[in-house]
């Protein structure tokens, strides 16, 4: 029976913002990846046909990934068999096997954040509109403010994008769905520039002081709020 009683059930807290959607797609394509089936959706043992629609019902909560790809429920099961398929060609992911002191999957920032807010009856994030956070950003890096509201796909304004949803998670408290919405991107592409903004961070300390004083601008003056965990 071996891999099925040995060891014992870990639970890893995951920053569902960011990493979720990424994960649930890295997990719905194992069986491909190890050459069981040909599609995810052939595979009866993952939660994927849930999510299509076609699965055990009230097996799984699917609604908060769904809503993710928007409020139509057709539209959105078909967005997300589209997302899933399009990581079908990438391989083995290390970030997935990255648990962080064994409980926590996600970058450094969120585990520090976790950790705080497990430490202190209550969290502090300020009212600050997601506008007043794109001004600072485009104020700070030279980009022209259009450029983050542009439909077209713009290098610059990608970057700026992902700055200001960086900063809107740490300052304001705001979802990536939230974000995501303001700049009519999907929550994906969100999700994946916070990831770059916060690996940079890591890796380039002047960078990160540049950060540091765009979110000190921001919350300048600004009221501040209880922070809402939504689980």
């Amino acid at each position: 029976m071996g891999h099925l009683f040995q060891g014992r059930h870990k639970a890893i807290l995951c920053d569902k913002d960011v990493y979720l959607l990424e994960l649930v797609r890295y997990i719905h394509l194992n069986p491909v990846r190890a050459n069981i089936v040909k599609r995810p959706e052939d595979y009866g043992w993952t939660g994927h046909l849930s999510y299509l629609g076609r699965g055990t019902e009230h097996l799984i909560d699917e609604g908060f990934v769904l809503d993710q790809f928007g409020q139509n429920g057709t539209l959105s099961r078909q967005r997300y068999r589209q997302f899933v398929w399009e990581g079908i060609s990438s391989g083995h992911d290390e970030r997935y096997y990255q648990v962080k002191d064994q409980r926590y999957l996600g970058e450094e920032g969120f585990i520090d954040r976790v950790e705080r807010e497990s430490k202190e009856p209550e969290g502090w994030v300020y009212d600050i509109p997601l506008g007043a956070i794109s001004r600072e950003v485009c104020r700070t890096m030279g980009i022209e403010a259009d450029k983050l509201y542009t439909a077209t796909r713009d290098r610059e304004g990608a970057r700026g994008r992902a700055v200001v949803a960086y900063l809107a998670r740490r300052t304001a408290g705001c979802t990536v769905k939230e974000i995501a919405d303001h700049f009519k991107r999907s929550a994906v592409t969100i999700s994946e520039g916070i990831m770059k903004v916060e690996d940079l961070v890591r890796r380039d300390k002047t960078f990160e002081k540049v950060l540091k004083s765009m979110e000190e601008n921001v919350i300048k003056g600004r009221r501040r709020k209880y922070r809402i965990t939504v689980a």
